[in-house]
Protein backbone atom coordinates (compact mmCIF):
# COMPACT_ATOMS: atom_id res chain seq x y z
CA UNK A 1 0.00 0.00 0.00
CA UNK A 2 1.38 3.17 -0.78
CA UNK A 3 2.67 5.31 1.75
CA UNK A 4 1.01 8.72 1.00
CA UNK A 5 -2.72 6.92 1.52
CA UNK A 6 -4.15 6.67 4.37
CA UNK A 7 -5.45 3.68 6.18
CA UNK A 8 -7.01 2.63 9.30
CA UNK A 9 -4.27 0.35 11.50
CA UNK A 10 -5.61 -2.82 12.69
CA UNK A 11 -5.76 -1.04 16.65
CA UNK A 12 -7.89 1.36 15.22
CA UNK A 13 -9.98 -0.24 13.05
CA UNK A 14 -10.83 -2.67 16.17
CA UNK A 15 -12.10 0.34 18.15
CA UNK A 16 -14.42 1.42 15.39
CA UNK A 17 -16.17 -2.01 14.43
CA UNK A 18 -18.52 -2.42 17.69
CA UNK A 19 -19.75 1.41 16.48
CA UNK A 20 -20.77 0.33 12.88
CA UNK A 21 -23.62 -0.80 11.72
CA UNK A 22 -24.37 -4.75 11.70
CA UNK A 23 -27.30 -5.24 10.01
CA UNK A 24 -26.78 -6.31 6.72
CA UNK A 25 -29.23 -5.82 4.05
CA UNK A 26 -29.54 -7.45 0.73
CA UNK A 27 -25.65 -7.84 -0.64
CA UNK A 28 -23.18 -7.39 1.98
CA UNK A 29 -21.16 -4.64 2.27
CA UNK A 30 -17.71 -3.89 0.65
CA UNK A 31 -14.69 -4.29 2.85
CA UNK A 32 -16.01 -1.64 5.90
CA UNK A 33 -11.88 -0.50 6.91
CA UNK A 34 -11.09 -0.37 2.78
CA UNK A 35 -13.65 2.41 2.82
CA UNK A 36 -13.66 4.10 5.59
CA UNK A 37 -10.14 4.75 4.61
CA UNK A 38 -11.23 6.30 1.51
CA UNK A 39 -13.48 8.28 3.03
CA UNK A 40 -10.63 9.62 5.94
CA UNK A 41 -8.28 10.18 2.47
CA UNK A 42 -10.60 11.83 0.50
CA UNK A 43 -11.96 14.35 3.41
CA UNK A 44 -8.33 14.85 4.90
CA UNK A 45 -6.79 16.04 1.62
CA UNK A 46 -9.84 17.56 0.06
CA UNK A 47 -10.18 16.05 -3.12
CA UNK A 48 -13.41 15.30 -4.61
CA UNK A 49 -14.93 12.33 -4.58
CA UNK A 50 -14.11 10.93 -8.40
CA UNK A 51 -10.62 11.99 -7.66
CA UNK A 52 -10.67 9.00 -4.89
CA UNK A 53 -7.59 6.72 -5.36
CA UNK A 54 -8.40 3.30 -6.72
CA UNK A 55 -7.37 1.68 -3.90
CA UNK A 56 -9.82 2.43 -1.62
CA UNK A 57 -12.74 1.15 -4.24
CA UNK A 58 -15.39 3.00 -6.53
CA UNK A 59 -15.41 6.48 -5.65
CA UNK A 60 -19.36 5.97 -5.69
CA UNK A 61 -19.07 3.61 -2.83
CA UNK A 62 -17.20 5.69 -0.65
CA UNK A 63 -19.53 8.87 -1.46
CA UNK A 64 -22.65 7.09 -0.64
CA UNK A 65 -21.30 5.24 2.43
CA UNK A 66 -20.66 8.46 3.70
CA UNK A 67 -23.81 10.26 2.78
CA UNK A 68 -25.82 7.49 4.37
CA UNK A 69 -23.53 7.05 7.58
CA UNK A 70 -23.57 10.77 7.77
CA UNK A 71 -27.91 10.88 7.61
CA UNK A 72 -27.82 7.30 10.10
CA UNK A 73 -25.60 9.13 12.62
CA UNK A 74 -22.93 6.60 12.38
CA UNK A 75 -19.89 9.25 12.05
CA UNK A 76 -21.48 11.17 15.16
CA UNK A 77 -22.01 8.18 17.51
CA UNK A 78 -18.31 7.57 16.57
CA UNK A 79 -16.88 10.60 17.14
CA UNK A 80 -18.97 10.81 20.32
CA UNK A 81 -17.25 7.13 21.85
CA UNK A 82 -13.83 8.15 20.80
CA UNK A 83 -14.20 11.60 22.65
CA UNK A 84 -15.74 9.76 25.50
CA UNK A 85 -12.91 7.88 26.06
CA UNK A 86 -10.55 10.89 26.04
CA UNK A 87 -9.18 12.12 29.14
CA UNK A 88 -9.59 15.69 28.11
CA UNK A 89 -13.26 15.61 29.03
CA UNK A 90 -15.29 18.87 28.21
CA UNK A 91 -12.29 20.39 25.72
CA UNK A 92 -12.46 20.58 22.23
CA UNK A 93 -9.72 21.76 19.57
CA UNK A 94 -9.80 21.47 16.22
CA UNK A 95 -6.48 23.55 14.42
CA UNK A 96 -7.98 24.45 10.84
CA UNK A 97 -4.91 25.21 9.29
CA UNK A 98 -4.96 21.03 8.71
CA UNK A 99 -8.84 21.08 8.16
CA UNK A 100 -10.40 20.65 5.07
CA UNK A 101 -13.76 21.11 4.66
CA UNK A 102 -15.18 19.26 1.48
CA UNK A 103 -17.96 21.03 -0.99
CA UNK A 104 -20.17 17.72 -0.27
CA UNK A 105 -19.89 17.92 3.74
CA UNK A 106 -20.96 21.40 3.76
CA UNK A 107 -23.66 20.71 1.57
CA UNK A 108 -24.92 17.81 4.17
CA UNK A 109 -26.02 20.67 6.57
CA UNK A 110 -28.33 21.92 4.40
CA UNK A 111 -29.61 17.97 3.56
CA UNK A 112 -29.48 17.24 7.30
CA UNK A 113 -27.00 15.21 6.71
CA UNK A 114 -25.57 15.99 10.32
CA UNK A 115 -27.99 15.22 12.68
CA UNK A 116 -26.47 17.03 15.62
CA UNK A 117 -25.52 20.04 13.77
CA UNK A 118 -28.72 20.27 11.64
CA UNK A 119 -31.03 20.11 14.41
CA UNK A 120 -29.82 23.31 16.17
CA UNK A 121 -31.92 26.25 15.58
CA UNK A 122 -30.88 28.36 12.11
CA UNK A 123 -28.86 25.94 10.71
CA UNK A 124 -29.69 25.59 6.90
CA UNK A 125 -31.42 28.47 6.84
CA UNK A 126 -30.81 30.58 4.43
CA UNK A 127 -30.68 34.39 6.19
CA UNK A 128 -32.51 37.38 3.96
CA UNK A 129 -30.30 40.21 3.37
CA UNK A 130 -32.94 42.62 4.95
CA UNK A 131 -34.73 41.70 7.86
CA UNK A 132 -38.37 41.19 7.02
CA UNK A 133 -41.18 43.37 8.45
CA UNK A 134 -43.04 40.64 10.79
CA UNK A 135 -39.66 39.64 12.07
CA UNK A 136 -39.10 42.44 14.16
CA UNK A 137 -42.47 44.66 14.58
CA UNK A 138 -40.99 47.17 16.48
CA UNK A 139 -38.79 48.71 13.77
CA UNK A 140 -41.80 49.70 11.52
CA UNK A 141 -43.26 52.46 13.40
Amino acid sequence: MPEHHFWLSDDQFERLKPLLPNKVRGVPRVDDRKVISGIIHVIRYGLMWRDAPACYGPHKTLYNRFVRWSKAGVFDRIFQALAAESVATGTVMIDSTHLKAHRTAASLLKKGGFRAASDAPGVGSTPSSTPSATANPSCCG
